[in-house]
């Protein structure tokens, strides 16, 4: 049997780092055929340390540190240059990776946000695929808007904090304005060029994997096989359901061991991502919604970092100083504050009954898979759309906040938060109905007869028919 290599290159950031890893195993253990080496870029900020894997088909290959340019904060401008000058590390990673001839390349799978490579990808004579690590109906949203702006003139700033509406074709309900992704709106940083940039290229590739399933985006998968835009192969839900990412094993264990005190189904969880902070103000409010909800709680509090430094966000050093006076006190016997969370092993708890979420695509997936009702409270990049999906189209999930900004000024009251998490919590729910059977369906998708083990199985026999394996 001959042994082919395929090169992955996913966005330096852990949440696409940890997907593209799932779906690597995916295939290898599908396919014993093909190996897989991924390139790990390497951000002046944050950590991919933590990427590992027991499988002999898979490997890492860690590329050259690179200079960029003397700007401090992430921006469209940052990236693409970040990305360019990667290019000719990665043509060489990969002549060096071909130089045997054991190796036969058949192709590359790239990132969303890792659209330069199709040219290397190209030099070589080997097909791209895209993996599209968000849902579908995302993706045929930034493929909709780009195709007006490039060929219909569209004036994506009309709608910035806007309630006028789009009809987007992967979407029921039409999309307000004030859900667009804010690096729509951004031309000063490079932040909606970048898009623009991206979403082209996605309409070159062979195929695209996307991290959804068929029974979750129907509508928004039939729509988009019926576009012009490569083919598309759900085949999701990509999970990595065997740890969390970063922290520490003694503040995993102490916040297990607290969960397993409480009482099933009774606590609501809030996390949001690793770049969702907040201002004094905001977290102010949220306390005093918890406190006022009456409801068990654990909260992941996390710190933004210093204005105009390339960080994501960390834990406080000492969390009373932001809180209301008292109410660590008041809620001790109820609550829980912490710093960094194992998110996973938190959503799996039997006790927990609810999920407060940024709504980034992993943490939705993932509320999904462990059958946790979400309340929506959307921070940046697709998250507004990915809430407003949730709510609005599809009802697996109850508003908090869908159009929240956390570079806008705007603080969601107390008020407002004890009733998301009210309705949140009501077990009678028709969210929570469909959260149960929708779990049901994710866990069938994957094995022999599900859909998206089936959509794995005809992107492999897409490279068959593309004459490189």
């Amino acid at each position: 049997m001959e042994q082919t290599e395929l090169v992955f290159i996913p966005f330096p950031i852990i949440g696409h780092l940890a997907s593209a890893l799932e779906i690597a195993k995916l295939i290898t253990k599908r396919d014993p055929r093909f190996s897989i080496t991924i390139f790990i870029m390497k951000f002046p900020f944050g950590s991919t340390d933590g990427m590992d894997t027991d499988s002999d088909s898979i490997r890492f290959v860690t590329l050259p540190p690179v200079e960029v340019s003397s700007e401090t904060t992430p921006s469209g401008h940052f990236y693409s240059e970040f990305l360019k000058v990667h290019i000719p590390l990665v043509r060489d990673a990969v002549h060096e990776l071909t130089r045997s001839n054991s190796v036969r390349l058949s192709g590359f799978v790239i990132d969303m946000f890792c659209t330069h490579m199709i040219d290397v990808a190209d030099e070589f004579g080997v097909p791209s695929y895209l993996f599209f690590s968000s849902g579908a109906a995302v993706l045929g949203f930034l493929l909709h808007v780009q195709f007006l702006h490039d060929y219909e003139g569209l004036d994506i700033n009309e709608f910035k904090d806007s309630d006028a509406e789009l009809d987007v074709p992967t979407l029921v309900n039409s999309v307000p304005g004030k859900v667009f992704p804010a690096w729509m709106f951004d031309k000063e940083s490079g932040g909606a060029e970048m898009l623009l940039y991206h979403t082209r290229r996605f309409r070159e590739v062979k195929g695209i994997l996307v991290n959804t399933f068929i029974e979750l985006e129907s509508h928004a998968i039939q729509s988009l096989s019926g576009s012009t835009v490569p083919e598309v192969f759900p085949v999701g839900p990509i999970l990595n359901t065997r740890m969390g990412s970063g922290g520490g094993q003694q503040d995993a264990s102490a916040i297990m061991s607290w969960l397993d005190d409480q009482p099933p189904s009774s606590v609501i969880f809030l996390c949001f991502g690793s770049m969702g902070s907040f201002g004094a103000d905001q977290i102010k409010e949220i306390a005093y919604g918890l406190e006022q909800s009456g409801h068990r709680f654990l909260w992941s509090l996390r710190q933004s970092p210093q204005k105009g430094k390339m960080e994501f966000s960390s834990g406080y050093e000492n969390i009373e100083e932001v809180l209301p006076e008292g109410f660590l006190h008041r809620t001790a016997r109820i609550g829980k504050v912490i710093g960094w969370a194992p998110q996973i092993a938190v959503l799996a708890h039997s006790a927990v009954g609810g999920f407060v979420s940024h709504c980034g695509w992993n943490s939705l997936l993932e509320s999904i898979w462990y059958g946790v009702p979400v309340a929506t409270w959307s921070m940046y990049a697709e998250q507004q759309i990915n809430a407003f999906q949730m709510v609005k189209d599809l009802g697996l999930a109850v508003e908090i906040k869908i159009d929240y900004n956390k570079d806008s000024d705007y603080i969601v009251s107390a008020h407002e938060i004890e009733n998301g998490l009210r309705n949140l919590m009501n077990i009678n729910s028709e969210v929570r109905k469909k959260r149960n059977e929708m779990k049901k369906i994710s866990r069938k998708v994957k094995i022999d007869g599900g859909s998206s083990h089936f959509s794995l199985g005809h992107f492999i026999e897409d490279m068959k028919d593309s004459k490189v394996i």
